[in-house]
């Protein structure tokens, strides 16, 4: 069992940056892959990115690659996320997962373990 716990979510004005983290706890020895996911209202769930354990294999979303940066500390079981120049369109509740599939998949039911949630609000 891996408990996640997102933070760093906010209300953000569009152009700026955020760095959202989740923090795992429980069996974080298993060399998961995390990913984080998002939902606007009245849409479904969107992948954003992954990585993987080693950090050395990443798969970002095409239409956030120029803004995101994922990262992972395995040494603190954290990972990150960082999201520059934001639009009003990157207004969700962002999600991270846990999955331990062996390569950074966009596939959602590929994950086992997901948090609460933070909520991103940007303003125009």
């Amino acid at each position: 069992q891996v408990t996640l716990v997102e933070s760093g979510g906010g209300l953000v004005q569009a152009g700026g940056s955020l760095r959202l983290s989740c923090a795992a706890s429980g069996r974080t020895q298993t060399r998961y892959v995390m990913g984080w996911f998002r939902q606007s209202p009245g849409k479904e769930l969107e992948f954003v990115a992954a990585i993987t354990w080693s950090g050395s294999n990443s798969n970002t979303a095409d239409s956030l690659k120029d803004r995101l940066t994922i990262s992972r500390d395995n040494a603190k079981n954290t990972v990150a996320l960082q999201i520059d120049r934001l639009e009003s369109e990157d207004t969700a509740l962002y999600y991270c997962a846990a999955s331990s599939y062996h390569l950074p998949t966009s596939i959602r039911a590929r994950y086992s373990y997901w948090g609460q949630g933070t909520q991103v609000t940007v303003s125009s």
